[in-house]
């Protein structure tokens, strides 16, 4: 059965529903509008924006960061899977599975190095969210750890080899 309400018979509903909404302890004034609407004084600004400021937003609009550069992508995996190991072998949680813990992280790091990083901007969580989440769809243990070891490590120095890399001094 489907219902439809025309405008009309829309109209008609209102009123019923009305007591429902009535409190005792408000008076009906309170649902009514008021005859005169009151205005709030006009919105001044603390500034004015010089003629220059839209020119800022389409310049950072139309910033493109540059493609992944394999070469860079190799050799920032190789430092990932030496310190990941590394990091991970002095921890007793992951036992006989460290490697296949770091060799998850790795995978997964490699791929977003390949196909994502860009450059100092670039670097996201989401390939460290999904190296917890495998790990532990695996069942393999210490998910959490291995992820915050690897963005760790990432934040403190994928963006200044970028920029050694390139020959970028970062600014």
């Amino acid at each position: 059965m489907a219902w439809t309400v025309s405008s009309s018979s829309f109209h008609l509903l209102l009123p019923s529903l009305f007591p429902l909404l009535h409190k005792p302890n408000l008076p009906p004034s309170f649902f009514s509008i008021p005859s005169t609407p009151r205005l709030s004084p006009p919105l001044t600004l603390p500034f004015q924006p010089s003629s220059s400021f839209p020119n800022h937003i389409c310049s950072a609009a139309e910033y493109k960061f540059p493609d992944p550069i394999p070469e860079f992508a190799v050799a920032e995996t190789e430092k990932f899977r030496a310190h990941l190991l590394q990091k991970l072998s002095k921890k007793d949680i992951y036992g006989d599975s460290v490697q296949e813990v770091v060799g998850i992280c790795t995978e997964i790091f490699n791929t977003f190095m390949h196909t994502e990083y860009g450059g100092p901007g670039t670097l996201l969580v989401v390939p460290f969210i999904d190296m917890s989440d495998t790990i532990n769809e695996r069942g393999l243990p210490g998910g959490p750890q291995a992820a915050r070891a690897a963005v760790k490590w990432a934040q403190d120095h994928v963006d200044k080899d970028w920029n050694q890399w390139t020959g970028d001094d970062g600014t």
